[in-house]
């Protein structure tokens, strides 16, 4: 029995290449990043405090670091890569205190326009994503039971809200964690998802119209005070993983992952990570590989979660990948690249 388990293991770790740490790199900046977005293996754009932006176009061999002017304060918790030239920030914060806003860059961030703030009581943004360059989505915790949603077709030049009769209504205390931009995603031209916590179970609400009609799903995955789900990819318009935790309990064991194979409408438990603990972001390599980040470190599946490698135990808060290329980004300018082939 001893000698099958040997050969089952040493099979798995021949699906994977050899695998080595995530590769410092030298962003002159003591920001937070929670939020990353590749528009291209070599193009990769960076979301963080004090109004901070990061942006490389040759694959991270140089990094250009800018302030959104008057924008100081600003919490960028979320960024949408366009390309080499276009992108767009979503401060996440009290929208009372001037921090729910959103601006773009078409000439590489030499220049930011605001597109849109509000101070309405209650509003936190959590997410932004794109379809296209003219269609995209933004979202925040719940006011009055329903989420905060507003959508534009022209670029985030206007934005226009989802009627609250198309919303589910959300659980006591149910709301979403800013904590790597991934709590919303969209797929294809009209596919988009929201994952939840701080309700009875993490949930998952679907949109197949571009947010105009939703529908919500249980997850096996435990919810409450400071759990839930925290990031999520679809890769098709079936499959999609999701991954969460406990934000007070980083480093404590149990299911933080699952899978879905019918677009979000059922979910199944995935083996717990390796490092275990809160992971907050997830990506797909080639070779339909899971690589998942959080505080307690980094984890690489090559069967769709049903068993882990331990990458390394450094902390990251959200990662984003192109071909294999990904970046990792985490507290006190962390920002890290790795290659996978």
């Amino acid at each position: 029995m001893k000698h099958v388990i040997l050969s089952i293991t040493f099979s798995f770790l021949l699906t994977l290449p050899a695998l080595s740490q995530w590769q410092p790199q030298p962003v002159t900046t003591d920001a937070s990043f929670r939020a990353v977005s590749v528009a291209s293996p070599d193009i990769a754009w960076i979301g963080g405090t004090k109004g901070t932006f990061v942006r490389t176009v040759d694959g991270g061999k140089t990094w250009q670091t800018g302030t959104v002017p008057d924008a100081q304060t600003c919490d960028f918790r979320d960024v949408q890569a366009i390309d080499a030239q276009t992108a767009y920030l979503m401060s996440a914060g009290p929208a009372e205190q001037g921090q729910a806003r959103i601006y773009k860059t078409t000439d590489a961030g030499q220049h930011w326009t605001l597109l849109y703030q509000t101070q309405q009581k209650g509003v936190f943004f959590d997410g932004i994503d794109f379809w296209d360059e003219q269609h995209g989505i933004v979202f925040s915790d719940p006011i009055d039971g329903k989420w905060v949603m507003l959508t534009t077709d022209d670029g985030g030049k206007t934005w226009q809200p989802v009627s609250l009769a198309s919303l589910p209504l959300m659980e006591t205390n149910e709301a979403a964690f800013a904590a790597s931009g991934t709590s919303l995603v969209v797929q294809g031209k009209r596919n988009v998802w929201i994952a939840s916590g701080g309700g009875t179970f993490g949930r998952v609400f679907r949109s197949t119209d571009r947010g105009r009609t939703w529908t919500v799903s249980n997850t096996p995955l435990p919810a409450g005070e400071a759990t839930g789900l925290f990031g999520m990819r679809f890769f098709t318009n079936k499959i999609g993983v999701v991954v969460g935790g406990n934000y007070k309990k980083e480093q404590l064991p149990g299911a933080n992952a699952a899978i879905t194979r019918d677009g979000g409408q059922t979910w199944q438990l995935l083996t717990p990570t390796d490092p275990p603990g809160l992971k907050e972001a997830v990506a797909l390599l080639p070779g339909d590989r899971l690589l998942t980040v959080g505080p307690s470190g980094t984890s690489l599946s090559a069967d769709q979660g049903q068993t882990w490698q331990r990458l390394d135990t450094d902390g990251f808060h959200s990662v984003a990948c192109a071909k294999g290329t990904c970046y990792a980004v985490g507290a006190k300018g962390k920002v890290a690249v790795q290659r996978f082939k």
